[in-house]
């Protein structure tokens, strides 16, 4: 039965029209995934004591709401006694009280945290060889090298950072240069007009990191590891709160363990206008992230059951899974209100999701492979209006609210409109989109005006030390939402972006960012960073790019150039920690020497022994230095070396 619904899904994709609709969003017209939305966002996954939210497109702070999927620009502050913890894919960082947290960068390849105070716990299971991880500090960019366990602490001067590697590898960064961190190491970084460095044995562990551990441990002893990848964000969070079955039509489903009298997929919780997906949904459950964002839901027997889909090596995040239904006369028909009404219901496994936002035919497939049980997906052909979904006559499954409690993000289940069947059955299915226009109030989530706790005025200006520059900020939301006015429920393209980022005052700024590797200009060098005491490894020196002409300063990353320097001598190479261990517990291997990783720091390609001692992944035989090596064989160990 499995196995034919599966084909009769994908010959009903590959034969049915063009996509018809009204409402319909745009077919994407290109295959271009460089303008796709990341495929990973950071879910706010565990929230204790007051914990404050500001987006970064609004100047506004208000309460943080659990699962709220935060991205580029969003940024957290936990007040006296709370705690967050924000997961990434497989990553989580946890946040100690009075401490500031935001994304610089968050896409595929890259995380890129602001942190100006208090204490980050990072837990990275995987750190593939083309992703970055970097943590910019008031005295120093912290790059995460390996898999592993990272402390990161800023007192609440700035002034200096600690660097704590319980496994892993890290690289800091600061006025031009660059040293290692090792395991159970502690490094310390103080900066200022003349910044020091320090490294010792690692700091002892204390309750912070016990919570930490004890977070961790339910990552690792997850059973529903065994169903979903751990990219699968909250994954972890779903065998304390269901169970799961094996059906035979749809194979391992997840069912929630307690739930209230007529609960339905997509009613206990609230809508938000989150960019660059548009309307997202936020559950309410502790355990509401996952199936909300990834797979499809089914009623079967007497319940709800979540159907997770294939396991893929990265799932694709959704906003919401779910059909929008309507029409021009509808909201008239069932007593909406002036405001008009918005229903929707959740997707059933091998019906097709076609978002909202604007995206490619390449990232159609990829959002939907997973979740759809096909492989061979073409839904740029699609007719919404055609297909039978079978959530529709499912008991509660169609939830309707008004358009102001939709807008204002309101608890749905407290604004739910009852509607006769027949009602219901009258109703058209309009698309993936809601087509409302958000306000200020969805993008802050929350449905009245709250006054959070702000983090100091001191700490939020503060300079942080990039080793990558960082993509210019959002565009305000004031400047978007005139033209998100003219298309409701459609997130801007990127071409709209560029014209307002270019028309609107300071939407270019990258504010209170410092380069890590400062710009050369004439002959003055930048203070250097020095060793505190004897006996330090040297840092190694990260080159300039010489600025001939400011006026035609780059806004983008310096680039290190070559410099005919040098090589310093090799230090003894040491062994680095093993790799995590992958989601079925077997070890993984080491990382070839011969990988590169274009955005992790690497040293001049000139000297081979300089790039031994940056990157120290196995034991190498004992050389000599270069000055001692004759030309000849200089050059047969730097072509063994490529």
């Amino acid at each position: 039965m499995r196995a034919i619904r599966s084909l009769g899904s994908l010959l009903l994709l590959a034969a049915l029209p063009a996509f018809q609709g009204g409402d319909r969003p745009d077919r994407p017209t290109s295959d271009r995934p460089d303008r796709d939305p990341p495929s990973r966002v950071g879910r706010l996954s565990y929230l204790s004591g007051s914990v404050s939210f500001r987006p970064g497109d609004v100047d506004d702070w208000t309460d943080a709401t659990i699962n709220y999927p935060l991205h580029n620009g969003d940024h957290l502050w936990t007040d006296s006694d709370a705690r967050a913890e924000i997961t990434v894919g497989s990553s989580a960082f946890r946040l100690a009280p009075q401490s500031a947290f935001g994304f610089l960068a968050l896409d595929d390849r890259t995380v890129q945290v602001r942190f100006s105070q208090g204490s980050l716990n990072v837990r990275v299971r995987d750190l593939g060889e083309s992703e970055s991880l970097e943590i910019d500090t008031p005295s120093g960019a912290v790059t995460l090298l390996r898999s592993g366990v990272y402390r990161v602490d800023v007192d609440s001067t700035g002034d200096t950072t600690s660097v704590t590697v319980r496994r892993g590898e890290a690289e800091v960064t600061a006025s031009g240069s660059a040293f290692p961190v090792h395991p159970e190491q502690t490094a310390m970084v103080v900066g200022g007009d003349s910044p020091t460095y320090d490294v010792r044995d690692a700091i002892r562990s204390d309750d912070w990191e016990d919570w930490c551990a004890s977070r961790d441990r339910r990552w690792d002893d997850a059973r529903s590891s065994r169903y979903v990848s751990r990219d699968v964000i909250g994954y972890e969070d779903l065998d304390d709160n269901g169970e799961w079955r094996t059906t035979p039509d749809y194979g391992p489903v997840w069912v929630p363990r307690t739930v209230a009298t007529g609960w339905a997929p997509y009613r206990y919780g609230h809508w938000a206008w989150v960019e660059p997906w548009g309307w997202t949904w936020i559950d309410d459950a502790p355990w509401g992230f996952a199936p909300f964002h990834y797979g499809r839901w089914v009623y079967v027997g007497d319940g709800w059951a979540w159907v997770p889909g294939r396991v893929v090596a990265r799932p694709v995040y959704a906003p919401a899974l779910v059909v929008f239904v309507g029409g021009r006369n509808w909201s008239v028909a069932i007593g909406a209100g002036g405001g008009g009404g918005v229903a929707w219901f959740p997707l059933a496994p091998e019906e097709p999701y076609y978002p909202a936002y604007h995206v490619s035919n390449t990232y159609v497939r990829n959002v939907n492979v997973t979740n759809v049980n096909v492989t061979n997906i073409n839904v740029t052909n699609v007719n919404v209006t055609n297909i039978n979904y079978r959530n529709r006559r499912a008991p509660d499954a169609v939830t309707v609210v008004s358009h102001d409690a939709f807008v204002q993000s309101r608890p749905v289940n407290r604004s739910v409109i009852v509607v006769a069947r027949d009602r219901l059955d009258q109703a058209r299915v309009v698309g993936f989109a809601a087509r409302v226009t958000p306000t200020q109030q969805s993008v802050l989530a929350q449905p009245t005006v709250v006054e959070a706790r702000r983090p100091p005025e001191s700490v939020t200006t503060r300079e942080v030390i990039v080793r990558r520059q960082p993509a210019a900020a959002p565009v305000p939301f004031a400047a978007r939402e005139q033209a998100l006015a003219a298309h409701p429920g459609r997130p801007l393209d990127n071409a709209t972006i560029r014209t307002l980022r270019t028309n609107t005052p300071n939407a270019n700024a990258r504010p209170f960012v410092r380069a890590a590797i400062p710009e050369q200009r004439g002959q003055t060098p930048a203070p250097a960073l020095r060793p505190v005491r004897e006996g330090l490894p040297p840092s190694r020196t990260v080159p300039p790019t010489v600025v001939a002409q400011p006026e035609r300063r780059r806004r983008s990353a310096p680039v290190a150039t070559p410099a005919p320097t040098a090589a310093p001598a090799p230090t003894p190479a040491r062994q680095v920690a093993p790799r995590e261990a992958d989601q079925r517990g077997n070890r993984s291997a080491a990382p070839s020497t011969r990988s590169k990783r274009p955005d992790r720091p690497t040293p001049s390609p000139a000297s081979a022994p300089e790039r031994q001692k940056a990157e120290p992944q196995r034991q190498q035989p004992e050389r000599r230095p270069p000055a001692e090596q004759p030309a000849k064989e200089r050059k047969a160990e730097r072509d063994t070396t490529k």
